[in-house]
C-alpha cells in the first residue's frame, strides 16, 4: 500500500470552462489518453476527435483545476495517441498527479456506465451541484461506485502466502485479494478469499491500510493475518 500525498485535492464542478492554466486529463471511453512519447496529447490531434462528450472539473492538483475532457469509444486510437495507466505511469509521474488520476479514471468509468438510467432509460446529465448523474424523468441520481476489495499478507513464521495468476508477467507474485460479496463483513470476505483460494484458514486479522485503486473503481482495503 502506498501513502499518497495530500497535495491533490479531489473536488467536482461540472462547469464548462477554458483550463489553459489547469491539468487537463483526456480520455477516448476509459481509455486514459496520453502521446507516444509519454507526454500530453498534443492539442492538433485533440482537435480532430472532434467536441467532447463532457467536460468537467474533478479536483486540484497543486492549485491547479484537473478537468477532465471525454470523448466516444472509437476502434483505433489516431495515430501519435497511446494508452496510459494507472501500472504504466507508476514511478514516471509524481505521486499526487499519479492521485488526480485515480479519480480521473473512476470518475470516467462512472460517466460511461451510466448514459442512462437504470430506472426508466432516459438519457442522464450531469448534477450541478454534486457528484452524481440525474434522470430529467423519473429523478434517480447515479453517484459514482465503489468496490471493496480485500487483500492480506497472511503469515505463518517467516513466511507468507503469495498467488500467481496466469496472466502475470514472469516472476510476478501477489498478495491473494477478492471482493467483498453482498451481505458480507470485511473479515468475513477475507477469509472466505484466502479459502478459496488456496484452502488456508487464517485468524488474528490486522488493518493495514487502504489505496483507491482505478480497476475501475476498487478501494483496496489492507490486511496482515496469520
Amino acid at each position: 500500500m502506498v501513502q499518497l500525498p495530500d497535495d491533490f485535492k479531489p473536488g467536482f464542478f461540472p462547469t464548462v470552462f477554458s483550463s489553459v492554466d489547469g491539468v487537463d486529463f483526456h480520455f477516448i471511453g476509459e481509455k486514459f489518453l496520453i502521446a507516444s512519447d509519454g507526454t500530453s496529447p498534443d492539442t492538433g490531434i485533440l482537435a480532430s476527435l472532434g467536441v467532447p462528450t463532457a467536460i468537467f472539473g474533478f479536483g486540484h492538483l497543486s492549485g491547479l483545476a484537473c478537468v477532465m475532457k471525454l470523448w466516444p469509444q472509437l476502434d483505433a486510437l489516431p495515430e501519435g495517441l497511446m494508452v496510459g495507466d494507472y501500472r504504466s505511469l507508476w514511478g514516471k509521474w509524481p505521486p499526487a498527479k499519479l492521485n488526480a488520476l485515480l479519480r480521473a479514471c473512476q470518475l470516467v468509468a462512472w460517466f460511461w456506465h451510466n448514459r442512462y438510467c437504470g430506472r426508466c432509460g432516459r438519457a442522464m446529465r450531469l448534477s450541478d451541484t454534486d457528484i452524481a448523474l440525474l434522470c430529467p424523468a423519473c429523478g434517480y441520481r447515479a453517484y459514482p461506485r465503489i468496490s471493496p476489495v480485500v487483500i492480506a499478507i497472511i503469515c505463518k513464521g517467516d513466511e507468507i502466502l503469495l498467488g500467481r495468476s496466469p496472466h502475470f508477467a514472469p516472476g510476478m507474485y501477489s498478495a491473494l485479494a477478492g471482493f467483498i460479496e453482498a451481505g458480507e463483513t470485511v473479515e468475513e470476505g477475507l477469509r472466505r478469499e484466502i479459502r478459496e483460494e488456496s484452502g488456508i484458514e487464517i485468524k488474528n486479522i490486522r488493518y493495514f491500510g487502504s489505496q483507491s485503486w482505478p480497476y475501475p473503481h476498487s478501494l483496496m482495503l489492507g490486511f496482515i493475518a496469520d
